[in-house]
C-alpha cells in the first residue's frame, strides 16, 4: 500500500487529477486517525471532531500548490503542520471567545470550562521558540508528534540518517520537557 500511495502521489503531483481520487481513500483513515490521537490528547474537545479535522487537513493538503509530494512519509509531514495548525488555530479561536465572554447555552458551557490534557498553545509556542534556534529539531517533533511518523520515516522526509533523527527526537523532547516544566 505504502508504494502505491507514492505512486498515486508523483502521478498527482505530475497534474494527474484521478490520482487523488485513488488516492483518497487510502491516506483518508490515516489522516483521522491522527487526528483522533492528538484530540485525544488535548482532552474533552469540545468543537472538533475527528473526521472535521481530516476533513479539513485533507482539503487544504490537496489545495497546496508548488508542493511535489514523493512519498507516504512526505505526505503525512505536510500533513502534521497542517494538523498542528489546525488543532492551534481552533485552541486559539476557543480562548479568543472565552475572554470576549461569548454567550453560551448552559448545555454548551460545560465544554468550554475543560482544561486540555496537553497545552496545545504552550507547546506550539515552545516549538516555535525551538525552530529559531534548532529547526531540525523543531521539524522532527512536529512530524513525530502530530504526524505519527515512525524515525524511519522522518529521516527519509528530511533526507537525514536514522541515528541523526533519534538523537534530535531525543533532544529535542528533553529541551521541550524542560521549557514546558519551567512555564508552570
Amino acid at each position: 500500500m505504502n508504494g502505491e500511495i507514492t505512486q498515486l502521489l508523483v502521478q498527482w503531483s505530475e497534474g494527474d487529477a484521478g490520482a487523488l481520487d485513488r488516492l483518497a481513500p487510502l491516506v483518508y483513515d490515516e489522516l483521522r486517525k491522527l487526528a483522533r490521537h492528538h484530540l485525544r490528547q488535548l482532552g474533552e474537545h469540545p468543537t472538533l471532531e475527528p473526521t472535521a479535522v481530516a476533513n479539513e487537513a485533507w482539503l487544504r493538503l490537496v489545495k497546496q500548490d508548488q508542493v511535489s509530494l514523493q512519498g507516504r512519509a512526505q505526505f503525512f509531514g505536510l500533513a502534521a503542520k497542517i494538523i498542528r495548525d489546525l488543532l492551534v488555530d481552533d485552541t486559539r479561536r476557543r480562548q479568543r471567545r472565552k475572554r470576549e465572554g461569548e454567550r453560551v447555552s448552559l448545555s454548551g458551557a460545560e465544554g468550554l470550562s475543560a482544561q486540555p490534557a496537553v497545552d496545545l498553545l504552550a507547546l506550539d509556542d515552545a516549538l516555535q521558540r525551538l525552530a529559531t534556534i534548532k529547526p531540525q529539531h523543531s521539524r522532527i517533533v512536529e512530524m513525530r508528534f502530530f504526524g505519527g511518523l515512525t524515525i524511519a520515516e522522518t529521516a527519509e522526509v528530511m533526507g537525514l540518517s536514522h541515528a541523526t533523527v533519534e538523537r534530535d527526537w531525543s533532544l529535542a523532547r528533553a529541551w521541550l520537557y524542560a521549557e514546558l516544566a519551567g512555564q508552570t
